[in-house]
């Protein structure tokens, strides 16, 4: 183990010789290294054999490159842990489950994936399908005091996007259940009493999977499903699963689906926590484990769930986990500042102790935050008790933009001496996309160039940009306007140099104008032996053209040709083709390597789509309206210390696992962190539907209904609202925790009335300002 010294809780962890384990870790305390350090000391322990792998589990494609890279670290030379781990996503992990045995889940062998775009265009047409047929289905639940033109435009402009999410969260919840759409029909059919929800849901969910089939394809969802109905199925294959994957180390699992939990718990050779009772550790001769008991760590920190509104998990499937086998705190964190640990413990504190919504007391849990002891590495920063501010003044949601943003104009204004090497990482945090977007607007108009979260980066979106003009050419060479983009592309190095610039502003124009096109990149023509070539294109300048600029035209012209000539090549070799001709840095060829696998397989997907459907791919990729992720540094996990200096604008969500050494945390209202007390609202629950119901939670529950088998527990209108509600609470005090624990040193929040004015600071706000206002008149 190179250079490691691992602190005393680490230490426990690395006791470990087989058997289940859960692991609580706080924010900060290194789960990442500690998982890479017992995968690196399990691989060089010797437990494995020929053909076994360390399978490692964790939630994004960033953290398996981490992984990656982390535990060739652990070795002297890397080649001895080479074949020896397997990191996954959970998807990656199901994906490979899937592909070795496609038949036994009734797929083709060449079956596709389809990505959360097409999935939601698949899953919008069905609702829009629905609407048209049922367009009066909901009018029960619509607020008996809207009238008919309200009620008209609601069906219009609202209802298409509230059905849009219900069915999202059915479809994701049934299939987490797996239950089919012919199952569902089964069990409405023989349900006693009317399920209109339900019913909803099924129809929209059906016809869903019969597009997905009518495709030959699946859904990410699909895939975690049929993974593990093959493992309950064949236990066969399970049996050389289990030998091959002899240790399983599952990172962040408080975001773990039941789903995930069970094909986890069938790889291991255990059986779900719900029903696990024997914990003694057991190590092998062979390095596998014991039928019933399984090598399963789990690492996670519950106070971190904050996807339940979004996925199925549940941070109380980790949080049983570790009732029910033996555990190990990780509580240690060099990230923040003593004063900045004390604020987040405190919020533990009063949300178990004393929130006013008793259901609310379990959103948090132990262990508190301790500092890391002298001695290991990383140190705390100092205390500096004046760093953390919580402002209790009231703002309108423009007065705190404008107040949030002075303050960071003034913060960066004092750091202009200050080395780039040398300067803090800032960070804005908001509740909502949206307020994001305000924050990110009020920066520019004070001069100050921020940076956005996203799922792609600028740099992977400006590179499938640049492919994507080119191809737009390609697609339609007779246009003008596309070959003078498809020539900017060509001169993207020059955009740095001015006087450079000028020549391509002048070419490009010229471009533009050309009335022929083909005569343009028509071939030169021989005139007879002695006579040279005759160059029809360039009657096409007028005779005052600079001798620079026929050149410019003449150079680009001989790479168009080419690139013409590449058009009936496959695609991946047209998008290398164009690559070598247009970047220079090896992240851009990287990338368009990738591009080139991503619309291979489209190609392969979609036998009748030729150059302009393949074009819209990219153009969905440039525009950032699908996920793609890069080799922009940026796009393989976005690291704040590459942009010190720098503003970062993000959602609390997208912040998880980062950390800056000044955040900003905005809107800390009670309607984007309420909790359920008198005059709180909920995103969820629309105006225009009765009683405030929540038909996205009404309509899980009755979902969960059908799977009763007691009439006791039969479907009663509200309660899932009402659960929702605190669920919901739950999450956001989580939430909360999760933006304060970012901070390294400065920590500053905020709030704002809200846009009718009547909103108030959270009730974890209101106790933090009070707590912390006397803290501070006693330091």
């Amino acid at each position: 183990m190179m250079n490691f010294t691992p602190r005393p809780s680490q230490q426990n962890i690395l006791r470990y010789n087989g058997g289940r384990l859960g692991i609580a870790a706080v924010p900060g305390a290194g789960k990442t290294h500690i998982l890479s350090a017992l995968a690196a000391q399990i691989i060089a322990g010797g437990a494995l054999q020929d053909g076994q792998e360390v399978l490692i589990v964790t939630l994004v494609n960033s953290a398996v490159d981490n992984f990656e890279a982390r535990i060739k670290r652990f070795f002297e030379n890397p080649l001895l842990a080479l074949y020896k781990y397997r990191v996954r996503t959970l998807h990656g992990l199901a994906h490979d489950i899937v592909r070795e045995k496609p038949a036994s889940v009734g797929l083709e062998n060449q079956f596709s994936i389809i990505d959360e775009r097409e999935a939601g265009f698949i899953r919008r047409e069905s609702v829009n399908a629905w609407l048209a047929a049922h367009p009066d289905f909901l009018d029960d639940y619509f607020d008996p005091a809207l009238d008919g033109s309200k009620r008209d435009w609601v069906r219009r402009d609202q209802l298409p996007n509230l059905l849009d999410s219900l069915a999202l969260a059915f479809i994701r919840s049934s299939k987490d259940r797996l239950l089919t759409p012919e199952s569902l029909r089964v069990m409405l059919e023989a349900a006693p009493a009317p399920l209109p929800l339900a019913e909803l849901g099924w129809s929209i969910y059906a016809d869903y999977q019969r597009a997905l089939a009518y495709r030959g394809a699946v859904d990410f969802d699909d895939l975690i499903r049929l993974a593990l109905t093959l493992l309950e199925h064949d236990e066969e294959f399970l049996e050389r699963l289990r030998f091959r994957y002899p240790f399983i180390l599952e990172d962040e699992a408080q975001d773990s689906s039941r789903t995930q939990e069970r094909i986890l718990a069938l790889l291991s050779g255990s059986v779900p926590s719900s029903s696990l009772r024997d914990s003694s550790p057991i190590f092998t001769e062979n390095g596998g484990s014991r039928r019933g008991v399984g090598n399963w760590v789990r690492v996670g920190d519950p106070n971190q769930a904050i996807f339940e509104t979004f996925t199925t998990a549940s941070p109380e499937l980790l949080r049983a986990f570790i009732r029910e086998n033996p555990s190990v705190d990780m509580p240690e964190s060099g990230r923040s500042q003593p004063s900045v640990l004390a604020v987040a413990n405190h919020l533990i504190d009063w949300v178990m102790r004393s929130h006013p919504l008793p259901g609310a007391r379990t959103a948090l849990s132990l262990p508190y935050i301790q500092p890391v002891p002298e001695g290991y590495q990383p140190v705390n920063p100092p205390d500096q008790p004046e760093a953390v501010h919580f402002i209790s003044r009231k703002y309108a949601p423009e007065e705190e933009l404008e107040a949030v943003v002075k303050s960071v104009k003034g913060y960066l204004d004092s750091l202009a001496d200050v080395p780039d090497a040398a300067k803090p990482t800032i960070a804005i945090l908001v509740p909502r996309n949206n307020r994001g977007v305000e924050v990110i607007d009020s920066l520019r108009k004070r001069g100050i160039d921020p940076l956005e979260l996203v799922s792609s980066t600028s740099e992977t979106r400006a590179a499938a940009g640049s492919l994507n003009y080119l191809l737009s050419y390609l697609a339609d060479p007779q246009s003008a306007r596309k070959l003078a983009k498809a020539y900017e592309v060509w001169r993207r190095d020059w955009r740095s140099d001015v006087e450079k610039m000028e020549l391509v502003k002048v070419t490009a124009d010229l471009l533009r104008r050309i009335g022929e096109v083909e005569t343009f990149v028509a071939p030169a023509i021989p005139l007879g032996r002695g006579s040279g070539i005759r160059q029809d294109w360039l009657a096409l300048l007028s005779e005052s053209e600079s001798q620079q600029v026929i050149q410019e035209m003449a150079d680009f012209r001989v790479n168009v040709r080419r690139w013409l000539d590449a058009v009936t090549l496959p695609v991946d070799q047209l998008i290398l083709t164009l690559a070598q001709d247009v970047f220079s840095e090896a992240s851009d060829l990287a990338l368009a390597h990738k591009l080139a696998l991503v619309l291979r397989k489209a190609a392969a997907d979609h036998g009748d789509w030729r150059l302009p459907e393949l074009t819209s791919e990219l153009a969905v990729i440039a525009k950032n309206e699908r996920r793609f992720i890069g080799f922009s540094s940026d796009d393989s996990g976005f690291d704040p210390e590459r942009h010190r200096g720098k503003v970062v604008v993000t959602t609390m969500h997208k912040a998880k696992g980062l950390e800056w050494d000044r955040v900003y945390i905005m809107s800390a209202n009670n309607y984007d962190f309420p909790s359920d007390m008198p005059g709180d609202r909920f995103i969820s629950e629309k105006w225009f539907v009765r009683g405030g119901l929540n038909l996205e939670a009404e309509a899980l529950a009755q979902l969960t209904a059908l799977e009763s088998t007691s009439e006791y527990n039969w479907y009663e209108e509200g309660a899932a609202t009402r659960q929702s509600r605190l669920d919901y609470v739950k999450e956001r005090l989580r939430l909360f925790y999760v933006g304060i624990t970012r901070a390294k040193r400065d920590l500053i929040v905020t709030w704002n009335s809200g846009r009718q004015g009547d909103a108030t600071p959270s009730m974890a706000m209101s106790e933090l300002m009070g707590w912390w206002e006397a803290e501070s008149r006693e330091q």
